[in-house]
């Protein structure tokens, strides 16, 4: 997972690096931009936005992005291989029984990955105290398993939250700065006002874009865990209906 936040901060870094480039070039090509009247990709349009949004907001959106986004692909792959067929463990825990016995039972669990087979094997481990001391060691490490499938989830619905006020806070802070240029001109000109309300709106957007893209993996994600704890749940009453029948 570590690989994963190298990737997207080199990224974010490459990024910052070619921001202040793209700052310069564009103020020394100022007049061939204004006579150049060709369409431009989606790319350009979104760097061309970017660098008029100022540097400084549009920086520190740019990082609850590449933050956010980090935190949400560790989880998604996290998740994706804690995911296992319940149905295909219970079978096969229940034929290890049958023919094995508990050690048998173990062994499949330890060659199994994924939280469900964890809460197996500590319910099995249990089984030579009674079938109520397994029952207490799955539920217990059930409630493990689980915050550690809720891992860092918090911090991404904190950066949903933070992209769009931050983009609020560029926002006004830019409308106070056109309100300055105003004032310093001693005149009400449409280009004054029309540029620094142009510049403020563009951070609002761009927190708002982020906030929505981030809110999509956000949902996937938490959809995912309720998918995860819910055959969790089903498997461990199969285990404990099993343990009691092999008691017998």
């Amino acid at each position: 997972m570590k690989r994963v936040f190298t990737i997207l901060a080199i990224t974010g870094l490459l990024l910052f690096g070619a921001a202040p480039k793209a700052i310069a070039q564009d103020a020394a090509n100022t007049e061939q931009v204004a006579d150049a009247t060709e369409s431009k990709t989606f790319h350009q349009e979104l760097k061309q936005r970017f660098i008029e949004g100022g540097p400084f907001f549009m920086g520190i959106v740019l990082v609850a992005l590449i933050l956010g986004l980090a935190i949400a692909i560790e989880r998604i792959i996290y998740l994706n291989m804690a995911t296992t067929n319940t149905k295909k463990l219970v079978s096969s825990v229940d034929d290890a029984l049958a023919s094995g016995g508990v050690e048998a039972a173990k062994e499949v669990c330890r060659n199994t990955k994924g939280p469900v087979a964890s809460i197996f094997y500590q319910g099995l481990d249990r089984m030579d105290e009674g079938v109520e001391a397994a029952e207490k060691a799955v539920v217990g490490y059930g409630g493990v398993q689980m915050g550690l499938l809720e891992k860092n989830i918090s911090w991404l619905s904190l950066f949903i939250a933070l992209a769009p006020m931050l983009g609020f806070m560029g926002t006004v802070i830019g409308m106070i700065d056109a309100f300055d240029s105003i004032q310093a001109a001693g005149d009400i000109s449409p280009t004054v006002v029309a540029g620094g309300i142009k510049v403020a709106l563009l951070t609002t957007v761009f927190g708002l874009v982020v906030a929505i893209i981030l809110q999509i993996f956000y949902n996937y994600i938490i959809s995912k865990v309720d998918s995860i704890v819910n055959s969790m749940e089903d498997a461990s009453i199969s285990l404990v209906d099993l343990l009691v029948r092999h008691k017998k």
